[in-house]
């Protein structure tokens, strides 16, 4: 009986411990990947950047011939995790209307963004987040949300170009100068841009080392 006790315990220990080597194992492997990962992300982008972009926007409002017109964009990106940044911008655009309109706005956007794969070079992204709305001279301000999406590609080590399209709402009607009906202006922006990375060298480097030191603790030694 006490044999037979022995034999259910011995076994029980055995199978716990074979599963408890089996999930550190796993640990350790998601551990190294996570690392190659982030050194990767180190490797293309960078702690933080910054954004440069023009192209055209045009607002759907109460008048029906809207123009696109030139439009530009400067700003700062910071990396919380490698696929989530918050990023502020200031933007430049006129809003126009043929023979009857031509003003000139500008805004200041705070967005959180989503990089889907931001290991590789090729990422698209979703942000989203609010703004503050003026004309020139802020004799006209206006709160607004807005949302966009694009993707990134990284053609050197720290420089991105990337192509996006927004939705802005207008928490006012009165963008394009004339208030009637009842729904707020929107306004449409895309463009063509530039990220210019820079920072966590010293992560990538706290990296590097740990990377050295997975591979030398996991070589092969060959049979003599």
């Amino acid at each position: 009986m006490i044999s037979k006790f022995n034999a259910i315990i011995v076994s029980i220990a055995v199978t716990i411990f074979s599963f408890n080597s089996a999930f550190s194992q796993v640990s350790d492997e998601k551990s190294d990947k996570s690392i190659e990962r982030r050194y990767a992300f180190f490797n293309l982008r960078g702690s933080n950047a910054i954004d440069i972009a023009a192209g055209s926007a045009m607002i759907e409002g109460d008048y029906p011939e809207t123009e696109f017109d030139l439009y530009f964009k400067m700003g700062y990106k910071h990396h919380i995790t490698s696929h989530l940044n918050i990023n502020f911008s200031y933007h430049k655009y006129n809003v126009v209307v043929k023979d009857i309109y031509n003003e000139g706005f500008m805004s200041f956007d705070l967005n959180l963004e989503f990089l889907f794969s931001p290991y590789t070079k090729f990422s698209p992204f979703l942000y989203a987040g609010s703004g503050y709305n003026a004309s020139n001279y802020f004799e006209n301000t206006a709160t607004k949300a807005q949302g966009g999406a694009g993707f990134e590609f990284i053609f050197t080590e720290g420089v991105g170009v990337k192509l996006f399209g927004e939705y802005n709402y207008m928490f006012t009607d009165e963008l394009d100068g004339l208030v009637d009906g009842d729904s707020d202006d929107i306004l449409f922006r895309a463009g063509l841009g530039l990220n210019f990375y820079f920072g966590g060298n010293k992560k990538k480097e706290a990296l590097r080392r740990k990377m050295k030191t997975v591979i030398n603790s996991n070589q092969i030694i060959p049979y003599k």
